[in-house]
């Protein structure tokens, strides 16, 4: 049950949480925040999910550009990291490394140690999933540096958040009917239907201009 992290607060305190820290994002990146309808689902969603009991062990936020999804993974990483929740495991409190897709993968690439070690982390955020290049070639080896990760992180259960553009047929059109399979098994989807919020009459993460 390593993957299994969840955060030991009621319902409705993760909620409070949750929505301090996503507007927080928001107020970083001088927008003001508009509350939505399809935000305040994603909040319930996220908020059951990492106080609940699903057999799921990460979450995919999935959806076309520039409608909140990288917020809400910066805001739960902000959220946990601040928390200071000890992992049974290894006595230490969890943190999250937020990493893009594609960094990771060169990373597998130049330097294996840190690659290691990240892979291993007991909780990953990946910016970007599907933008990284599904084969890099190193001294004539062929590394498949996401399909090793999603492997490796499906045995062994570690807590895995992505976003990503892609519908789950093209990550299998991408990475195989394997690996698609075994993601659809970690993550719980949280969808993302609206608009970008980079049009000039919208600002990003749900809000206006002002």
């Amino acid at each position: 049950m390593n993957g299994r992290f969840r955060i030991p607060f009621s319902l409705a305190d993760t909620k409070n949480k949750l929505l301090a820290a996503y507007m927080a994002e928001v107020e970083y990146r001088h927008k003001v925040f508009i509350n939505t309808d399809e935000f305040n689902t994603h909040l319930e969603q996220i908020a059951r999910f990492l106080t609940g009991n699903s057999n799921k062990f990460g979450l995919l936020f999935c959806g076309l550009c520039g409608n909140g999804k990288t917020t809400w993974m910066k805001a739960i990483t902000t959220l946990v990291n601040t928390l200071h929740i000890v992992n049974p495991r290894t006595q230490k409190a969890y943190s999250i490394n937020n990493i893009n897709a594609k960094e990771l993968a060169f990373k597998c690439r130049d330097y294996a140690k840190e690659w290691n070690e990240t892979i291993r982390e007991p909780i990953l955020a990946i910016d970007d999933f599907g933008t990284d290049p599904k084969e890099i070639l190193s001294y004539g080896n062929c590394l498949t540096p996401m399909t090793d990760l999603i492997t490796y992180r499906y045995d062994e259960q570690f807590f895995t958040l992505f976003t990503t553009n892609l519908t789950f047929t093209q990550i299998k059109e991408k990475y195989g009917e394997r690996i698609a399979d075994r993601l659809l098994e970690m993550v719980l989807p949280i969808r993302f239907k609206g608009d970008s919020f980079r049009n000039p009459k919208q600002s990003e993460h749900g809000t206006t201009t002002t």
